[in-house]
């Protein structure tokens, strides 16, 4: 088998072929902009330096492509929440003081438009200068912040939305949802128009370890299905990203329609790849924390082991579990994408599916 590009090499996983080595994509942007001299902190607003670090670290450590990410309270901000910065790490959203005082109040926001408000333009540049420059040969997944469930929490407060769910009016819950879910909408649309050729949510308030699968079937499951509805395409995927122990809603994300799916370190990958459709694609899992920030270069060489082992590397893209810290060594950067390259060849993925059937 011939060399592919990188852009090549996710398109044939995602139609259920095996490429000439899988594809590893990690969730790098904290990385990036800390292996270019900065900190995340101090460039969120820069789209020309973010753009550039995200460029140089994937052109140095030689993965398939840049997850454009910056922190999860871009979309909140743009929607009116007062947001933290910080000058070493990401910004957040300053929880003592929540947009909603009460869900009712959804009405009164205005929805965001992802070329005018806040620092949506901002992440809109910055997927528009990496895809100019890759687009047609790598992927540029474009993420498009917060998914409605977790949105939601973030303009209502965590505290107050949990309370919400068991006391509040369910239609008035539902309604504050479709309002999310629209405003998520709108600058998804917005990443694949800049250029992405694949965007998607992060949800992780409706992990698990947060809420009940009860809850996320009632609450965050239709919403994510809405969304994918409204924005995936044949040619351009979407992806969904709740973090933490996914085990017992992996079957339910399945279910979504996304085509891909990136799945934390807590999953077990053998779990996930029965119980998920074959030709829904996972993205992950190695721990960002140990080994990739803690262990060694042979704890990461592990890892990536372990994970194309459990997959028998059927529609798997090798990534992080969730964004790998900035202080993380480039040796173990070095590592993951080499471990990724060796295990992931296909050579080495026809043996292990032949062992698995002997």
């Amino acid at each position: 088998m011939g060399e592919m590009t990188s852009l090549e090499r996710i398109r044939a996983v995602m139609r259920g072929e095996t490429p000439d080595h899988l594809p590893v994509v990690p969730q790098s942007f904290m990385f990036a902009m800390s292996d270019g001299g900065y900190s995340i902190g101090t460039v969120n607003r820069k789209p020309a330096v973010m753009a550039k670090c995200h460029l140089e670290c994937r052109e140095k450590y030689g993965y398939d492509g840049c997850i454009m990410d910056v922190d999860d309270s871009t979309l909140a901000e743009a929607c009116g929440a007062k947001v933290i910065y910080r000058e070493d790490n990401v910004a957040v959203v300053k929880e003592s003081e929540p947009l909603l005082k009460d869900l009712r109040q959804i009405d009164d926001l205005k929805l965001p438009d992802p070329k005018a408000d806040g620092r949506l333009p901002e992440w809109l540049e910055t997927t528009s200068r990496i895809a100019e420059k890759i687009g047609r040969e790598a992927i540029v997944m474009g993420r498009a912040d917060q998914g409605p469930f977790n949105l939601l929490c973030i303009l209502r407060g965590t505290q107050e939305f949990m309370m919400d769910l068991f006391e509040e009016d369910e239609e008035v819950i539902f309604h504050a949802l479709e309002w999310c879910a629209k405003a998520h909408i709108s600058f998804a649309k917005a990443q694949l128009e800049a250029g992405a050729n694949i965007t998607s949510m992060g949800d992780a308030y409706a992990s698990p370890n947060l809420v009940s699968p009860a809850i996320y079937q009632k609450f965050a499951l239709p919403y994510e299905r809405q969304v994918v509805e409204a924005v995936q395409t044949e040619d351009l995927p979407y992806s969904i990203h709740i973090c933490g122990d996914t085990t017992k809603i992996i079957g339910a994300m399945g279910r979504t329609g996304a085509r891909l799916l990136e799945v934390d370190w807590k999953l077990d990958m053998e779990t996930a790849r029965k119980e998920v459709p074959a030709d829904i694609v996972l993205m992950g899992n190695v721990n960002p924390s140990d080994p990739l920030y803690l262990g060694s270069p042979e704890d990461v060489d592990a890892a990536v082991r372990a994970v194309v082992e459990a997959t028998k590397g059927y529609g798997l893209i090798i990534s992080s579990g969730c964004a790998i810290g900035a202080n993380t060594s480039p040796e173990n950067m070095r590592a993951f994408v080499a471990a990724a390259r060796r295990y992931g060849a296909c050579e080495n993925i026809m043996e292990l599916r032949h062992s698995a059937i002997q």
